[in-house]
């Protein structure tokens, strides 16, 4: 579903064609529902006193009107009133999207949902919405043929009583924005790995960089070792594709503003190298770029945006093969920083190439905090499944910060350890790091060789989203497949930063 377009609009119930009313657990109507039951003919009251509708959460009931303002309507169960969240909001705007398309309908009209229970400003509040019932509505149709596969366009008006304020419409603006950033980066992760390729990423890049007003530079495969990209050049050496390493710069006018870091892992498809993958769900290794399309969801919401933060992301795209030039288990390959990494599995090629766009990154650029997205271990889905991401960091007071804007967000984290003892595993003892230890905790393991490579005292965290970049079960607004996990967690961070 394209959402065409979501407007507010001043109270009034005319020709609507589908009307949204959210209901808690305890059934009791507010006036404004009230006043709609009694011109519906009481549909909503008798429907909640036969107790044929529980109103438990992400729950629905679509009842026909034969009233002239509204032709049907929409009850979604919203649970229980205390403790209902802007993340519950948008799970409910997301089965509103879900259930309209199904319905084919083409015009939505909505109350606030979860009004008054959700003690946050009106514009937090339509923002949610907007993102809910944009993330919900979300398909990938691009290889689909035929006319029954065509997305259904729906607007969306939500009523706001009494005068709309500009406020009130740039948050609107914004819950757009930030939705539509999500979906690009859904989108990249949906392309199969013969259209996103690492050059097809760099002219994703360069198109939001000329959106944003931002500097992009690409190097490319053949200036890697020239430049000290050793790390890169040797995961890239397997495959015909040209590898790329993509930096953006995002500049705000303020002079005193701070400078946010991000890298992205790019491996626009994993296949294990000659530490072959399992044939089974190998094509799932299309995903292995996640990283890099959180962070470029991220810089296309900050060239709408324009927040007043510095942004600098650096992502590392390349293809990880086997053949007769692919790189071998006890290779020796030399990172940007000079540090040489023993090669024990070519399949942890992912910590390799963020070996150098870490590297890269912390030498080039001043930053005031610095976070890198990564598929990176299957350990941490039997750590914490497909419910969050896991993250480690060097400075447990911005670690605390993103596990807030992961409680705002959406988009939740669970810190783990890194440890000394894990950083000594790393050591190698014929180069100065190997790329996998021998303790256990594989995911912490990733984190604490990441570490060698960032060059500088800046805070920094690592997100492993591999259990959350994507998944086989659906969601009320996350689809099956690519979530878009992370995009709204860093614009929470930029908004507090």
């Amino acid at each position: 579903m394209k959402t065409n377009k979501i407007n507010l609009k001043n109270t009034s119930l005319e020709n609507v064609e589908l009307l949204v009313l959210g209901v808690f657990d305890d059934k009791k109507l507010s006036i404004a529902q009230k006043k709609t039951d009694s011109i519906v003919g009481h549909i909503i009251s008798n429907l909640l006193e036969k107790n044929e509708f529980k109103a438990k959460r992400n729950t629905s009931h679509l009842l026909y009107s034969n009233a002239l303002e509204v032709q049907r309507i929409l009850v979604i169960g919203l649970g229980k009133r205390k403790g209902f969240s802007l993340h519950n909001l948008r799970e409910a705007m997301g089965i509103v999207a879900k259930k309209a398309d199904a319905l084919k309908i083409k015009n939505v009209t909505a109350e606030i949902v979860g009004k008054p229970a959700i003690r946050k400003p009106i514009e937090s509040v339509l923002e949610n919405m907007a993102i809910g019932f944009s993330l919900g509505g979300y398909k990938f149709l691009d290889y689909k043929t035929g006319e029954n596969n065509d997305d259904l366009k729906i607007n969306l008006e939500i009523l706001v009583e009494g005068h709309i304020y500009v406020a009130q419409k740039r948050a609107l603006e914004k819950g757009i924005s930030v939705a539509d950033s999500v979906r690009l980066s859904r989108d990249l992760a949906n392309h199969p790995g013969n259209v996103a390729t690492p050059t097809y990423l760099a002219k994703t890049a360069r198109e939001i960089g000329k959106l944003g007003g931002m500097n992009v530079t690409v190097i490319d495969k053949k200036d890697f070792k020239k430049m000290g990209l050793g790390a890169i050049a040797g995961v890239a050496q397997g495959s015909d594709e040209t590898a790329k390493m993509i930096i953006m710069e995002y500049k705000t006018e303020k002079k005193t503003a701070k400078t946010l870091g991000l890298v992205g892992k790019g491996l626009t498809f994993d296949s294990g190298g000659i530490s072959l993958k399992p044939g089974a769900k190998m094509d799932q290794m299309k995903f292995d770029m996640c990283g890099s399309a959180t962070v470029l969801g991220i810089m296309n919401a900050v060239a709408h945006l324009n927040p007043e933060v510095n942004v600098i992301a650096v992502i590392g795209a390349a293809e990880n093969m086997p053949s007769g030039k692919a790189y071998k288990p006890g290779d020796i390959l030399k990172a940007y920083n000079g540090k040489t990494i023993e090669v024990l599995n070519t399949d942890a090629e992912g910590r390799i190439v963020l070996a150098d766009a870490l590297s890269y990154i912390t030498k080039n650029f001043h930053l005031d905090a610095l976070v890198d997205f990564a598929t990176l271990t299957g350990a941490v889905i039997s750590c914490l499944g497909h419910e969050a991401a896991a993250v480690m960091g060097t400075e447990s007071s911005f670690v605390k910060r993103l596990l807030k804007s992961g409680e705002n967000s959406g988009d939740r984290l669970w810190e783990l350890p890194l440890w000394d003892d894990f950083c000594e595993d790393t050591k190698s003892k014929i180069a100065d790091v190997k790329n996998i230890g021998s303790r256990g905790a594989g995911t912490i393991m990733g984190g604490a060789f990441l570490k060698e490579f960032v060059e500088s005292d800046v805070p920094w965290a690592h997100i492993d989203i591999a259990g959350v970049a994507w998944d086989s079960k659906e969601k009320p607004h996350i689809p099956k497949g690519p979530s878009g996990f992370g995009v709204r967690l860093i614009l929470d961070l930029i908004d507090n930063f």
